[in-house]
């Protein structure tokens, strides 16, 4: 059986990592002053945040079509795909998930599993990357299905934003949340529960902050092996230092820097950092 792989733009892979696991993209979109722009294909994310820094209305994003899902999905099938597993950003905040689900009711020539990541970015893309390893590994579809289940169990991520007006205004954030949050001028981490975002712990400081979610990072990497992710919003120097001080923290830890692109920096603004982890594979 051959298995074909799709994900969103929202798991920001890298082109080349994409490439070599032939890993499929759907995109999302964002607009900006009435401008439509299919995120990594008619706008780059340094093109994003210049465009959007300094205020002003807030982008709006919009998910997939279900025909934009159909189409690929027969472009795959009409390219060999007897499967294909179609991994998506959280439910809870878009419904791109969904519209995957009814394009594959549709596609009565292939079968279609759509997946729930139940999360977004690179911690969304650690799915993907799994699911297409073991599919060029010629393993079953039900396991790779199980596998990403199994996932769920050890996934975590942890991330702050420097203005949480730009989620609650995009409506990820409840607006109660949000003011709390400002009147304190805290430094809040947040994480996905039951598929949506909401506070972990509110922290005085940017530091702070990250000290608490490496800390958290450190009781997981003290009890399996583990990949992970730091994600910024247009900071790449703060990632790459924080690179350094986790990587000689936790030298056993596989590190990724991956970056919120359009769609997800829509929400969170621009100086947001995150840090995501799950379980490696046995044999990675």
């Amino acid at each position: 059986m051959k298995i074909a792989v799709v994900t969103d733009s929202t798991a920001y892979l890298p082109k080349d990592l994409r490439e070599r696991l032939d890993i499929h993209v759907v995109p999302l979109a964002v607009t900006i002053d009435g401008q439509d722009y299919d995120e990594e294909i008619d706008i780059t994310t340094n093109e994003f945040y210049d465009k959007v820094r300094g205020g002003g209305e807030l982008p709006k994003t919009s998910q997939p079509s279900v025909g934009q899902f159909a189409a690929k999905f027969k472009e795959l099938h009409d390219k060999g795909a007897d499967a294909i597993i179609s991994i998506h950003l959280s439910s809870g905040i878009s419904g791109t998930f969904t519209g995957a689900v009814q394009a594959g009711e549709l596609a009565t020539d292939v079968d279609v599993r759509a997946f729930d990541s139940e999360i977004s970015c690179y911690m969304q893309g650690f799915y993907a990357i799994r699911a297409a390893e073991m599919a060029k590994e010629g393993e079953p579809l039900d396991a790779i299905m199980a596998e990403l289940d199994e996932m769920k169990k050890t996934m975590r991520a942890y991330f702050m934003v420097d203005d949480l007006s730009h989620l609650q205004r995009g409506g990820r954030l409840s607006g109660a949340q949000a003011l709390i949050g400002g009147l304190l001028q805290v430094k809040p981490i947040l994480h996905f529960v039951d598929k949506v975002i909401v506070p972990f712990e509110k922290i005085r400081t940017r530091k702070k902050a990250m000290k608490r979610i490496a800390d958290l990072l450190g009781e997981d990497a003290a009890k399996m092996p583990l990949e992970a992710a730091i994600i910024h919003g247009n900071c790449p120097e703060e990632a790459d230092k924080w690179l350094a001080e986790l990587s000689a923290l936790y030298p056993d830890v596989q590190f990724n820097i991956s970056y919120f692109g359009p769609v997800i920096g829509t929400h969170l603004g621009e100086g947001a950092m995150g840090l995501g982890w799950v379980k490696r594979r046995a044999d990675s």
